[in-house]
């Protein structure tokens, strides 16, 4: 009997017998299979990850999307050929085997690289490198985190943390945020505080322990004057840190967060500088305290009232903008620079804060004027390296960010911090009491403070801080202490 004798075999799947369509079906197996292995790797991992669902709930569907467009371009062609040659494998044939043997061959590999290829592609997006690959959105952010003291801790560790809850609307956030950087309507600068942040006793206390009583640390604080010499001025202090009531007394600046002590406020400002409310409770009595700026009048029912915690103070804890005034100073103070050369400090600080479209106009006439103001100084090019890398890790003037943008409120000298409360206008309504402003030395020790023999001669009972060559009596230290040249 001839070959054309034969009665053609049944066809039960005639829209994909060519190999476009073929191909297309190949790649929706593919998004398929993709979707199925991340949504499993992510169901049943420990760790969750925000931005797994780009791959899950876009990139998968999308590769799936593309496989269908795929088959009914193939159907497409078919359909427009005059004699259209149903695809037919005849296995006794060896073209036909070989070919077989090639697409299946192919498919095998395709879905083995998809597999290893979304696997590699979870754990990619589960690294810190992930976060900062938005490139101009997330530079600041990424490039002060590498800088910050959670340098080792992934992003998701502080800004997921575990639970379903919060896994879901990290799901949704993610694809927000990707929204936002495809259609670059990022605000500039991002905004902060992050209005959806996981509150801190669920991400920060699983690490730190505010609770617990530390007692006083020691710590040395060196800055250098903006004048011809760069005279140093430092001050060592005895931070109070105390503890809010496990393993010792609820006191020091940890009593703020303390377990017989519940604080909460109202700020009148997106940035909670503006704190004109604050309300005591005593958690075994229940008793309450309420404090009020003079100028508040408002009902506290009309806003929302916030239970402080860690982040109301560590405002910058992993994204911290140096101002150029710290910036400078810890250079000198680490020997990368010499303060022996004239006028550094006020030089430097007035070259970083000038007004800068780009980082790149910024490094050349960052360059450009540290020639000028030192045409004959021998170490002019550690210089301007420097003042170059300051800039870069601190100033980003494409998003518009700098230290100026974010406060960090970590002490009261460059951000009004803990003057938002303790500045001496809060009283009760019957003005008997007031939430201390005047004694310092509740939270903080000046053991000692100047230059040279000055800091061998220690006070434990504390010094009255002095500025400069003169007593220092007003509470408003960022009124004149911007982080640039002072007024």
């Amino acid at each position: 009997m001839s070959p054309d004798e034969n009665p053609a075999p049944p066809h039960r799947f005639k829209l994909i017998q060519n190999w476009i369509s073929l191909t297309g079906v190949l790649f929706a197996a593919g998004g398929v299979f993709a979707f199925l292995l991340l949504f499993g790797i992510d169901l049943f991992l420990p760790h969750s990850n925000p931005y797994i669902g780009i791959l899950i709930y876009v990139v998968a569907p999308l590769c799936f999307l593309i496989g269908l467009i795929l088959i009914f371009i193939g159907l497409w062609v078919q359909r427009r050929k005059r004699n259209p040659s149903r695809l037919q494998i005849d296995l006794s044939r060896p073209r036909d085997r070989k070919i077989l043997v090639g697409f299946a061959l192919c498919a095998v590999i395709f879905l083995l690289a998809t597999a290893f290829g979304s696997y590699k592609t979870y754990q990619y997006t589960d690294s810190v490198q992930f976060c900062g690959s938005c490139h101009v959105p997330m530079k600041p952010e990424y490039t002060t985190y590498l800088h910050s003291p959670h340098a080792r801790i992934a992003c998701v560790e502080c800004h997921v943390g575990a639970g379903a809850e919060w896994y879901m609307r990290s799901k949704l956030n993610g694809l927000r945020q990707l929204y936002h950087v495809v259609t670059d309507s990022i605000p500039k600068p991002i905004q902060t505080p992050v209005k959806n942040m996981r509150p801190a006793r669920d991400t920060c206390e699983q690490c730190h322990w505010p609770e617990k009583f530390i007692g006083n640390l020691d710590r040395t604080y060196f800055h250098y004057l903006s004048d011809e010499t760069n005279t140093p001025f430092a001050v060592r202090l005895l931070l109070k840190v105390g503890g809010g009531g496990e393993n010792g007394p609820a006191s020091g600046i940890h009593w703020h967060v303390s377990r017989s002590e519940k604080v909460e406020y109202i700020a009148t400002d997106a940035q909670r500088q503006v704190i004109p409310w604050v309300r005591v409770t005593d958690i075994a009595t229940g008793k309450t305290t309420e404090y009020r700026d003079k100028n508040f009048h408002e009902d506290p029912a009309k806003f929302t009232i916030r239970t402080m915690d860690c982040m109301d103070c560590h405002t910058r804890p992993s994204h911290r903008f140096l101002s150029p005034n710290e910036a400078v100073d810890n250079v000198i103070t680490a020997g990368l620079l010499d303060r022996s050369v004239p006028w550094l400090k006020s030089n430097l600080v007035a070259t970083l804060t000038a007004p800068y479209l780009t980082t790149d106009e910024a490094t050349q006439k960052i360059s450009a004027c540290l020639r000028t103001s030192y045409p004959k100084f021998a170490g002019v090019d550690a210089l301007v390296a420097e003042a170059q890398q300051i800039y870069s890790e601190n100033f980003f003037p494409e998003m518009k960010t700098d230290w100026r943008t974010h406060p960090d409120n970590i002490g009261h000298e460059i951000s009004p911090g803990c003057f938002r409360c303790h500045d001496g206008n809060h009283k009760t309504d019957d003005g008997k009491k007031m939430i201390p402003a005047e004694n310092c030395n509740q939270c903080h020790v000046i053991l000692a403070q100047g230059s040279g023999a000055q800091l061998q001669q220690l006070n434990a009972a504390g010094y009255d801080f002095f500025h400069i060559d003169s007593t220092y009596l007003d509470f408003s230290c960022a009124g004149c202490h911007t982080g640039s040249l002072s007024k």
